[in-house]
């Protein structure tokens, strides 16, 4: 973007790594590129010397030796269960959530329960260079306020269960208040919302009708859990005749606005399925593990074409929210598992954890890949350490040595939001420590 007269255009942001991965083309890496960033769009991404030539910034940011990233997509989250990380430890999916969660929610979830441990998720996550959650829980209003005082970018699930909870009684009063706190919040620039019926085993055929039926009405993104474990396959066969899946596509539900999470059990019939719907998969590795629920077959889901995201999974579940981690694991346990070590590579995991997310919450046009036009929403990781030198190839680095204690910077729609490893909230670490002390005390 040239100017008359040789005169500098001024815009606010320019950034200078060492490397600059885009995502989009794919398996793209730009050494000594810089991003220029105007009104939290990036207006050009060109050669270091061009871009210092070309631009005067009101702020410049001078990385050495980064690489930038897009802002990370957390496909897969439960935000406020950050207050039940470790609560209940090493027990399989069905104990973990009869005999500890689902008691424990039903104690202790309130408005206050889902802003503080909404708040707490938000500050890991922004720490591990994540700048979208889409996120499915109780009292969407708070999650999203939360959401909107941290400048994260974030997609509400309105949940949807058949029994009744501290939020709403039935389907049709989930959907009734959660469509309300979409009408509350709609226009905001940062947060969207999801139909989330909880799962085929926690909702009935109306209640999922009536999901599917609003969120193709209202055109917005669904999101459930889908063959977590293979009790959850067998008990749908003896309640109702098939798979959970194949109760989906009989109501309806299935559609490129859905995402799936887990999709352990999912076969290769029902594979196809997916991809012939254009659904959506959250992947979530470490959850899985956690749980012992299973090894999702992500190589399958690729060779049918499904777009795959990564998600953490609620931090009671998994414990942590990051998606370092999740790419690591990602990458790996599709390795052992296929005995094929080309099967998930560096840079089909970091896909996933960016434009994978973006492309399944139908964000792909503002967000998942550093382009022209887009949000500026990026993030920095520092490979000057010892540790992470020599460094043959940052993408590989990224995937296979990094942690989210590498993530120097993160920017959301321009706006620094991490600086130098420190998070930037009005909420202060103590005040944070504080909050978890209270909750620990209460759920003690």
């Amino acid at each position: 973007m040239s100017t008359e007269h040789g005169l500098s255009a001024t815009v606010d942001l320019l950034v200078h790594p060492r490397w600059l991965v885009p995502v989009e083309p794919d398996r793209t890496v730009l050494a000594g590129h810089s991003v220029a960033v105007r009104d939290g769009r990036i207006l050009d991404i060109l050669p270091q010397a061009d871009a210092r030539a070309r631009y005067e910034a009101a702020e410049v940011f001078e990385l050495p030796d980064h690489v930038l990233i897009p802002g990370l997509v957390n496909l897969h989250c439960h935000a406020a269960m950050s207050l039940m990380r470790g609560l209940s430890d090493d027990l399989p999916l069905a104990r973990w959530l009869n005999e500890a969660i689902w008691p424990a929610e039903k104690r202790h979830v309130s408005p206050a329960f889902v802003r503080d441990g909404t708040l707490l998720a938000i500050r890991e996550m922004l720490r591990g260079g994540i700048t979208t959650y889409n996120d499915m829980y109780f009292f969407p209003d708070d999650d999203a306020e939360i959401a909107a005082q941290t400048g994260i970018r974030a997609v509400i699930g309105l949940i949807v269960l058949d029994s009744p909870s501290a939020w709403a009684n039935d389907p049709d009063d989930y959907l009734r208040k959660g469509l309300a706190v979409r009408d509350k919040w709609r226009g905001h620039p940062r947060i969207g919302f999801s139909i989330a019926p909880h799962a085929p085993y926690t909702v009935s055929d109306p209640g999922l009708e009536r999901a599917a039926c609003l969120a193709a009405e209202l055109d917005l993104p669904l999101h459930i859990h889908v063959h977590e474990t293979a009790g959850e396959v067998t008990d749908s066969l003896a309640a109702h005749g098939v798979r959970p899946i194949a109760r989906l596509e009989r109501v309806g539900l299935l559609g490129p606005n859905v995402t799936a999470a887990h999709a352990i059990y999912a076969d290769e019939r029902e594979l196809a399925l997916f991809a012939h719907r254009g659904c959506h998969i959250a992947h979530c590795p470490s959850s899985n593990m956690k749980l012992a629920s299973g090894i999702a077959p992500v190589p399958a889901m690729l060779r049918h074409g499904i777009n795959v995201g990564l998600g953490s999974d609620g931090a009671a579940a998994n414990n942590r929210l990051d998606l370092f981690q999740e790419m690591r694991q990602a990458a790996l346990l599709a390795k052992v598992a296929s005995l094929d070590a080309t099967a998930l590579p560096a840079h089909t995991a970091l896909r996933m954890a960016t434009l994978g997310g973006a492309r399944a919450l139908g964000l792909d046009g503002l967000i998942g890949s550093l382009e022209t036009g887009k949000c500026a929403d990026m993030c920095a990781v520092a490979l000057g350490d010892p540790i992470t030198n020599p460094c043959f190839d940052p993408v590989s680095h990224l995937i296979y040595v990094c942690d989210r204690q590498q993530v120097s910077h993160v920017w959301i729609e321009g706006e620094i939001r991490v600086r130098e490893g420190k998070t930037l909230l009005r909420f202060g670490d103590n005040e944070l420590l504080a909050l978890a002390s209270l909750w620990q005390t209460k759920l003690v």
